[in-house]
């Protein structure tokens, strides 16, 4: 019943900038975790943003601080990472995710998140 659907994928030349957008259907916000991975081929998935819908509180990758911001539209449920100065190792699938509500805020793993959309490709040359 819950489907995230990424969009805003594409190609870029480096330092250039995107802006991924995740809309939720049948999906319930309060006190949840909204949040971004990306999986390069033969490399494991990784976290590269949050964001906490009980405060704001926000963790990024060490790789992306400063180039990326990941941000909250409660109202349409969606959530959106914009990024900027990319890098071409930041080439991979992208993917947003999210928890189920009802979380505390304190304590956040990489591990909460359980619904994930399809995946939206970003490729970044040189």
């Amino acid at each position: 019943q819950v489907q995230l659907v990424e969009s805003g994928g594409g190609s870029v030349q480096a330092g250039g900038s995107l802006r991924l957008s995740c809309a939720a259907s049948g999906y319930t916000f309060g006190r949840n975790y909204m949040g971004w991975f990306r999986q390069a081929p033969g490399k494991e998935r990784e976290g590269v943003a949050s964001i906490f819908n009980g405060g704001g509180v926000t963790s990024y990758a060490d790789s992306v601080k400063g180039r990326f911001t990941i941000s909250q539209d409660n109202a349409k449920k969606t959530w959106y990472l914009q990024m900027n100065n990319l890098k071409p190792e930041d080439t991979a699938m992208y993917y947003c995710a999210a928890s189920r509500p009802g979380y505390s805020g304190i304590g956040f793993a990489w591990n909460v998140f359980e619904y994930w959309g399809q995946g939206t490709q970003v490729t970044v040359s040189s």
